[in-house]
This record gives C-alpha cells, sequence and structure tokens, in this order.
C-alpha cells in the first residue's frame, strides 16, 4: 500500500489578495500565505556554521565539530533556528497533518534557495528526500521530507528522487538522543536502491529539521561512498547548540 499522499493541485486555495496569513488571519500581503510583518518576526537564522548550519556568535566561521570531524555533506542550507514559531509550524505540519503549513515553509525555503542559486550555490541534479522508517510512516502516513521534496522541485524545477534511498532498519525515534546516540541508532540503517547510479552527481538532501546531523551524515557518506560527486543538505530549520540560548 503506498501511503504517500498525493495532490493534483496546491494545498491551500490561491485567492491573491484574499489570502489570510497563516500565522495571524490578517490579509496576506505577500505571494505566500503570510503577512510581512510575521514573516519578517520568524527566527531567521543569522550567523551559522558554514558546513552544518550551526548557529554561531559571528558570520564566517566553521564550527568546532566540522573542523574536528568533517561531514560527508558539503553544506546545509536552512532559513531558520528551530524556534518559535517555526518549531510550532513544523510540528503542526509533521506530526498533525497541517500540510498548510509545510507547503507555506517550502515555498520561503525555495524563495531562499532561488537567492542562493544567482550567487553562490550549484543547483543539485536531484533532491532525495530522507526516507521515514515503514513503521513510521505507517502511523503517520507520510512522509513530510518527500512532501518538501516534491514542492521544492516542482518551484525549484530540479527532480525529486524518493526511490534512490531506503531506510533498511525501523530504527527508535532520533527525538531525545544526543549525537553519539544518534550514531549508533542509525548504523547500517539505510541503503541504495539496487542499481541506482550516483556516481558523479551533484544531490541535496531534504528534511524538515537538523539537529545533531547525524541522519544527514549517515545518508551522505552511503551517497560519496557510492560515487556521489557531492551533497547538500536542505531544511527547514536548524536547531541551536545544546545548553545555548535563542
Amino acid at each position: 500500500m503506498h501511503c504517500q499522499p498525493h495532490y493534483q493541485g496546491p494545498v491551500y486555495i490561491w485567492l491573491k489578495s484574499e489570502q489570510s496569513c497563516l500565522l495571524c488571519d490578517e490579509p496576506a500581503d505577500t505571494p505566500q500565505p503570510i503577512c510581512t510583518a510575521c514573516e519578517t518576526e520568524l527566527p531567521w537564522l543569522g550567523a551559522h556554521c558554514q558546513v552544518c548550519a550551526l548557529p554561531l556568535p559571528a558570520a564566517g566561521l566553521t564550527c568546532g565539530q566540522c573542523l574536528k570531524q568533517p561531514p560527508a555533506f558539503a553544506q546545509v542550507i536552512a532559513p531558520w533556528r528551530y524556534a518559535f514559531p517555526v518549531d510550532s509550524l513544523v510540528s503542526r505540519f509533521k506530526h498533525h497533518g497541517k500540510w498548510p503549513f509545510g507547503r507555506l515553509l517550502a515555498e520561503l525555503l525555495a524563495q531562499s534557495l532561488q537567492h542562493r542559486f544567482t550567487e553562490d550555490l550549484s543547483p543539485p541534479d536531484a533532491l532525495l528526500p530522507v526516507p521515514l522508517a515503514r513503521k513510521r510512516l505507517r502511523q503517520r502516513g507520510y512522509n513530510q521530507a518527500a512532501m518538501l521534496a516534491r514542492w521544492l522541485g516542482a518551484i525549484l524545477h530540479i527532480p525529486c528522487d524518493e526511490a534512490s534511498l531506503q531506510r533498511t532498519q525501523d530504527t527508535p525515534s532520533q527525538q531525545g538522543l544526543d549525537a553519539k546516540a544518534r550514531q549508533r541508532n542509525l548504523h547500517q540503517a539505510f541503503a541504495l536502491t539496487p542499481g541506482v547510479e550516483v556516481r558523479g552527481r551533484h544531490l541535496a538532501l531534504v528534511d524538515d529539521v537538523l539537529t545533531t546531523g547525524a541522519t544527514a551524515h549517515a545518508l551522505a557518506r552511503l551517497l560519496r561512498q557510492a560515487g556521489a560527486r557531492r551533497v547538500d543538505v536542505y531544511c527547514l530549520a536548524r536547531t541551536p547548540k545544546p545548553g545555548t540560548s535563542d
């Protein structure tokens, strides 16, 4: 049974000036269903690690962890810190099926990526959503990363590849685990679909939130070992280092 939802049209009704902001319910004055005031107040990432996007006190730096143990991925692109109200929007999209919130965040992420593509970022050959464990997919009914990748792909005109990566083990949830526990939890959890060829390709993993980067590193390492030229990570938000204040 294929649980992933498919849509022929937009998730929310597009009514131009009649749209309401999904955050404050006031009339939206942007192409997306969010008003300028609410968009401005989102927790934009600001200064961050040039590799893993960890929030840092100054721009143009690389965090100590990435200097000590460089990850398999080349760069993480995330517009926001995982803080209110983005954390609430992601949770409602991810756990409660509020797809309009996910669509809104995906459109704003696409805008950020389009801007970067015109500056210093090379577009990937394909978008690969992080695969969801089968048990969790059955329970939830959809993979939020796959939905984000489809929306991004349609806006950015980049192919969305949902077939190349497989989750071979139903590992426990990563939430609540530290970095080392997450790495152990993901040991041999992923595999490439037999017959898939990624050699020489520039690929981008898509997920909702990057916390320790363990999942992204495991998948990027798998792809790089199979010959991928470069692996980036696109996500909605990046969590701050534990113990730091927003």
